[in-house]
């Protein structure tokens, strides 16, 4: 099991007004993979897609992951505690090459929360704020696009939440998907009220 790291290695910090300190951390996938192995399998990560994976089919993924060129992954964690996985992608060659018409400065965007039998109101909203936090604090990134699943409806609510529009329907070799963007603008405006970052 993994456990929490100090905040020595944060790639990115967030204090959320009402949860407190959220942290991103690189992914480490062996030292991980038995964390990820059991967000991934548990039933309310259906749509990861990821199910019926064995503990070193997690750990092979992920290690592809941190070869690939293109492509990220990330630990998040919660007042020291991991809690969400995150991933980044140049949508322009994982994902969507062909499907869209990129944009300068697009990024790719997956996430998910670690299974819990004990949720906090609000959770999940904070984890995806801090997502697109991260992803914004990099001048580059103009926009972040995604394309979930078009039955996930949970994930268009939170999508929509903070600031993603969806664009159409496309079909993926593993899914029927809802292409949506959020630009910066449409993040910063969803997501702060008098000022005030919720």
């Amino acid at each position: 099991m993994s456990t929490a790291r100090t905040t020595d290695d944060a790639l990115f910090r967030r204090t959320d007004p009402a949860l407190g300190d959220f942290q991103i951390r690189p992914l480490d996938p062996t030292r991980d993979a038995e964390l990820l192995h059991r967000w991934v399998t548990d039933p309310k990560a259906t749509f990861w897609m990821m199910g019926d994976s064995r503990l070193e089919d997690v750990e092979r993924e992920y290690m592809r992951i941190a070869a690939h060129p293109h492509h990220d992954a990330f630990l998040g964690l919660h007042r020291g505690v991991p809690a969400f996985l995150m991933e980044r992608y140049d949508p322009r060659h994982v994902e969507l090459p062909g499907l869209y018409e990129p944009e300068p400065g697009d990024v790719g965007m997956h996430f998910l929360t670690a299974p819990t039998d004990a949720p906090v109101s609000g959770f999940t909203r904070a984890v995806i704020t801090t997502v697109m936090a991260a992803l914004f604090d990099d001048p580059a990134t103009a926009r972040v696009v995604v394309e979930p699943d078009v039955r996930n409806t949970a994930v268009h609510a939170l999508n929509e939440a903070v600031g993603f529009v969806p664009v159409r329907e496309i079909d993926k070799p593993e899914k029927r998907a809802l292409l949506s963007v959020c630009t910066r603008e449409q993040f910063t405006a969803a997501t702060t009220a008098g000022g005030t970052t919720v």
